[in-house]
């Protein structure tokens, strides 16, 4: 099967009255805020989109995309591969609509651009970019960290300081 890119922008309207579906690639060296955070930019996300109307006559745009990326371990600063996955659920509304409180929580909303519109490339980004760890590690036994590196300064043996309550304890035998 030949893989297709994906729409940088879709009218999701036209698209769920027609049940569209959309099945390919992003380049990942398009999607620029999520490749700052990557080490190789030269894979491609697999996404999968579906556009349809749910019982309450709301656009719906859902899918998934799944990617394996390669980022910097925060723990030894070596590369380390993610893989990443995510699903999705959007409907758009207009950034003027007061019809966001009757919007199910299952859907997140997306604000179309002036010609109706939705950046597909975009709203498949945001998604990978919160799937992402906060802070990328290996796996403690995989990682080159020594213990050596967890611990900060130099620990100095100190003298055993005399108790000061030891004259009570001395009162308190008598």
């Amino acid at each position: 099967m030949q893989k297709v890119k994906i729409p940088v922008t879709l009218d999701p309207v036209r698209a769920a009255q027609k049940r569209s579906s959309y099945d390919g690639i992003v380049p990942l060296k398009n999607l620029s805020r999520l490749s700052e955070q990557l080490l190789d930019t030269s894979g491609e996300v697999t996404v999968r989109i579906d556009c349809d109307i749910d019982e309450q006559k709301l656009v719906v745009l859902s899918g998934e995309a799944h990617c394996d990326v390669q980022l910097s371990c925060e723990r030894c600063q070596q590369p380390m591969n993610l893989s990443l996955h995510c699903q999705f659920a959007f409907t758009p509304v207009r950034s003027d609509n007061t019809a966001l409180d009757h919007i199910p929580e299952r859907y997140d909303v997306v604000v179309p651009d002036e010609h109706g519109e939705v950046n597909l490339q975009q709203m498949v980004e945001d998604e990978l970019i919160l799937t992402l760890p906060m802070y990328p590690v290996h796996d403690e036994s995989f990682c080159s960290a020594s213990d050596q590196l967890n611990s900060f300064g130099v620990v100095i043996d100190e003298p055993e300081k005399p108790n000061p309550f030891a004259v009570l304890q001395e009162l308190k035998k008598k």
